[in-house]
């Protein structure tokens, strides 16, 4: 100060005279103001400047319009001669005015230094960028010695500049102020600024007003300039260390991000069974408006990405779809149950995001319906990116169009106040600017859901159109605010989501939407404010929404789900004390093992145990057909050669067509009872019947998937015609073996035919007397003719199977001889069953004679009357059934057991993958609530660790 008083000082005594004039404009604003100050008629009333910029506002690129100040004429005063007088006090003016610049300018710069400070983003998160060496510096490096080994401030001082030449250069100016008389300036002066009071006084109040708006845009846009540069240089700064941490560099897992721990206990959440109605307490952004509204388009907005399927006036959203926003170093999107990755920059990944997404939604609609209520799940992460989940709902319709279901307006309203309806739920309702406000149908909906505007966000899309359509523009500012229906928000956007070409891009949208707003009259005339217009805008605001929401709630749901919890617990104790809590997916793993232990174990079948069964199965099936079809036919020959030739035709015919199926037939019922038994048998104490329902469906499905090999028959063939070729009984043993196994056979079908014979006949006396039960007027009538049919059999022993037209005819009249009418049909039935018995009885007594016949059969029964051929072929029969049964128990244990094993296995693959199907076959309270209860706890434990992260980052 003493330097500058000095300088002045000598400027007086250098100077002889000053003349001259300085324009106002030039002087520095603090001598502007020490001049108006002596003018109160000329100051101006200049708009306070703001120091903090709109929070959500990206004009970038307004037009600057220059600042047009009226023009300031200046006039001329007679010259005087006081001039040493005003120039000193000049000077003295001078003084103060460098003191009050210096000071000033301080407190200024202090001031923008603090707000770009603030400005800053905080960049401790990533100290760990910097190498620990930076940090650790003053380890290695003497900082003392560096400032003492500085120069002293009288060597600093002999580099600063020489003010006796800055004097001498100011003396220059003598000239300057020497031009006039003093007399002569100081009538300048006062002349000008007569002018000047003049010219002000005509300024009207519009033009200042207007003078003030135009310095205030200057202002914002200024500010919004360097919001926005800084933030560009964070985004790339963020991106680099995410793409650097990505790969790995650092050796570190990062954590899972805040947003995507939020999106996850949504998702366990939406799982839950609703009767608790919880689930619906948690914040989200539900996004709702009328059908072709741009709902679609400002969610891809805020995403940045083309990722929904769209069509010309169709209904293309069919299903809520959860999209959560996170920052990530790539622009990529992925389901929550597929690991694929969607590249969001390229164009052929959006196209398969986009169909995948649209066959979501078809596959979630059920027939006959329009719409589902099944959520989508979808994470979008990108650089970025406001972190906050939203969920896009079908658009709000009218009227029912052809294609649709009669319920689909009814649907969509009740998907709509089910998400709606959630008291902490951010409502982003969706309107159409180009279209009449009183057409809209979703504000109604919304203003019974939120009626105070709580928690509703209003967007007013296709602006664009509006303003070119509207005659008022004032009645875009009604529908913003809401004067053109009762509706009320948290806060009211405009956006621009395109020229309607499905094609473009989001950066020329993004463009095209700030170059609108640019020089858009609603922006101009203050009917809408600068933070209320562009997506980018909308998303920061509906993003610190959202997470203010999240905070106020999260805790208290938090708390509801321990109170459940402990209600659960307490309710499982008290009613299974000795369980362990396995939900539906641990039980179903428990009883796959059981299962597959089950099938495992039929390979420890024993190969005896299995041709046992094998062989008495097979014969149970063609039993029937030996006896009926071939033994009967050939016994009645009259020698045996004949019965041998029969025998061999009618062997050969039925291996040839009926044998081998039959045969794989009798294996695979036999491998489906084992199979039943195994998984159907109890297991005594352990045996948990809550597996029943999902051991039966698998078996049937395991049955009904299995088949048996194709070629198994043809081989079978093969084996089977050459057993029942052979003729020659090696042994006695065999022999007697033989006798048996047809003893055995002749005796069932004997018990069979005297069964018949009684129910065709009716009781006998024992049982009419014993039991008091009396023949029908039919049998009666059977008993007669068997009667009679016995008789004849007595008289001819040998009698062939067939009764002769003359012998029905002899039976019937000697029937109705004794009163008794048959019919001739009558007659035949019984005879067959009458001479079956007398045939049966007649083998059995040749079996007992054949015991001894082993001899004979040594010397093909030359000279003997003894013809045992009938147990040459039981023989046969046996031997074929033995082989047969040995061929498959080996392709029973050596194959069909494996691929049985695999179907199972198949099974159950696709049932753990089904559960739908988990769900009908685990059923219970008990399953019910295990399930409860893990969904409980896992919904806490997220919850808490959520919590314990959103404190962390506070």
């Amino acid at each position: 100060t003493w330097r500058i008083i000095e300088v002045c000082q000598s400027l007086v005594k250098h100077s002889s005279g000053i003349k001259g004039n300085l324009p106002l404009q030039k002087l520095h604003l603090a001598s502007r103001n020490g001049y108006h100050s002596r003018h109160p008629t000329l100051k101006l009333q200049r708009p306070h400047l703001r120091t903090s910029f709109q929070q959500f506002s990206s004009l970038t690129n307004l037009p600057l319009r220059k600042l047009k100040l009226s023009p300031v004429k200046y006039g001329y005063q007679p010259h005087r001669n006081f001039w040493p007088a005003r120039l000193a006090a000049r000077l003295l003016k001078l003084r103060y005015l460098i003191l009050g610049s210096a000071v000033g300018g301080g407190y200024t710069a202090k001031k923008t230094f603090d707000e770009w400070k603030d400005m800053i983003p905080d960049l401790s998160d990533y100290k760990w960028i910097v190498p620990d060496i930076v940090w650790e510096i003053d380890e290695y490096i003497d900082f003392e010695k560096i400032r003492k080994a500085l120069p002293s401030s009288e060597d600093l001082a002999k580099f600063a500049p020489d003010m006796d030449k800055i004097v001498e250069s100011l003396s220059l100016l003598k000239d300057f102020f020497t031009t006039g008389s003093p007399g002569e300036t100081a009538f300048r002066a006062t002349d000008r600024g007569s002018e000047n009071d003049k010219h002000y006084r005509k300024v009207s109040d519009k033009e200042k007003i207007d003078q003030l708006q135009e310095e205030l845009l200057h202002t914002q846009l200024k500010y919004q300039r360097i919001l926005e540069r800084l933030e560009k240089e964070n985004k790339e700064l963020r991106k680099l260390v995410l793409q650097k941490d990505d790969k790995g560099i650092h050796h570190r897992k990062l954590k899972k991000s805040l947003i995507d721990m939020y999106s996850e206990v949504l998702d366990v959440l939406s799982d839950y069974d609703a009767s608790y109605n919880t689930q619906d307490h948690l914040p989200r952004v539900v996004v709702v408006g009328d059908q072709s509204a741009g709902k679609t388009s400002v969610l891809e907005m805020i995403a940045q990405a083309r990722i929904f399927p769209r069509g010309s006036g169709e209904m293309m959203t069919r299903s809520p779809v959860k999209v959560t926003l996170s920052e990530g170093p790539h622009h990529v999107a992925l389901f929550k149950d597929s690991s694929r990755e969607f590249d969001l920059t390229k164009e052929e990944d959006l196209a398969a995001l986009r169909h995948e997404i649209e066959l979501r939604m078809r596959k979630n609609v059920k027939e006959g319906c329009t719409v589902s209520p099944e959520t989508i799940s979808l994470n979008v992460k990108g650089p970025g990116l406001q972190r906050m989940v939203l969920v896009d709902l079908p658009g709000v319709i009218n009227t029912v169009t052809s294609g649709m279901a009669p319920d689909t307006k009814e649907t969509i309203f009740s998907i709509s106040k089910a998400y709606m309806q959630n008291p902490n739920a951010i409502i982003l309702c969706i309107q159409d600017g180009s279209v009449d406000a009183e057409r809209s149908i979703v504000t109604d909906l919304v203003s019974q859901m939120d009626p105070h505007g709580r928690r509703t966000i209003f967007v007013l899309t296709k602006v664009d159109l509006a303003e070119k359509n509207v005659a008022s523009p004032s009645r875009i500012q009604q529908i913003i605010e809401g004067k053109l229906f009762p509706m009320k928000a948290l806060g009211y956007f405009a956006v621009v989501t395109g020229k309607g070409n499905s094609s473009e891009s989001i950066e020329a949208i993004k463009e095209y939407e700030e170059e609108f707003f640019q020089n858009s009259r609603l922006l101009k005339t203050s009917m809408l404010k600068a933070h209320q217009v562009t997506t980018r805008n909308l998303s920061l605001a509906v993003s610190d929404c959202f997470w203010k929401m999240v905070r106020e709630s999260v805790e208290q749901q938090a708390d509801s789900f321990k109170a459940t919890r402990f209600n659960l617990e307490t309710e499982w104790k008290n009613n299974y004390p000795r369980l362990r809590e396995l939900d539906r997916n641990e039980l179903f793993e428990k009883a796959k093992n059981e299962i597959l232990d089950e099938v495992i174990s039929l390979s420890q079948v024993t190969p005896k145990h299995w041709e046992e069964i094998l062989q008495q199965s097979l014969w149970e099936r063609v039993s029937t057909h030996v006896i009926e079809n071939i033994y009967l036919p050939a016994a009645q020959t009259m020698n045996s050669g004949t019965f041998n030739t029969t025998v061999d035709i009618k062997l050969k015919q039925w291996t040839d067509k009926q044998l081998p199926n039959k045969a794989v037939e009798v294996a695979w019922e036999t491998l489906q009872e084992e199979f039943s038994r195994f998984m159907t048998e109890p297991k005594g104490k352990e045996h948990d019947d809550i597996f029943d329902k999902l051991k039966e469906a698998v078996k049937e499905e395991s049955i009904k998937r299995h088949k048996w090999n194709d070629f198994a028959e043809d081989s079978l063939r093969v084996i089977q015609h050459n057993a029942l070729e052979d003729r020659s009984i090696s042994d006695k043993q065999q022999w007697d073996a033989a006798i048996y196994f047809m003893e055995e056979a002749l005796q069932a079908r004997l018990k069979d035919t005297e069964n018949a014979i009684e129910n065709m006949i009716g009781p006998d006396w024992k049982k009419r007397w014993l039991y008091w039960k009396n023949r029908t007027q039919e049998q009666c009538v059977h008993n007669e003719t068997k009667n009679e049919l016995e008789k004849m059999l007595k008289c001819n022993e040998e009698h062939p199977a067939y009764l002769a037209s003359d012998e029905i005819t002899t039976v019937r009249k000697n029937l109705e001889s004794r009163g008794v009418e048959v019919d001739p049909s009558l007659i035949k039935d019984t005879w067959h069953q009458v001479y079956r018995r007398h045939f049966l009885k007649t083998a059995l007594n040749h079996c007992n004679l054949c015991r001894r016949g082993f001899y004979y059969y040594q010397r093909h029964f030359v000279d003997s009357e003894l013809e045992c051929n009938d147990v040459v072929l039981f023989w046969r029969i046996q031997r074929m059934l033995a082989i047969t049964a040995n061929t498959l128990r080996q392709q029973l244990t050596n194959t069909e057991v494996r691929r049985l094993e695999k179907n199972v296995k198949e099974v159950l693959e696709d049932f753990a993958e089904d559960g739908e199907k988990k769900i009908k076959l685990l059923t219970g309270k008990r399953v019910q609530l295990a399930e409860d209860l893990k969904k409980v706890r896992e919904i806490q434990e997220k919850l808490d660790a959520f919590i314990e992260a959103l404190h962390q980052e506070k």
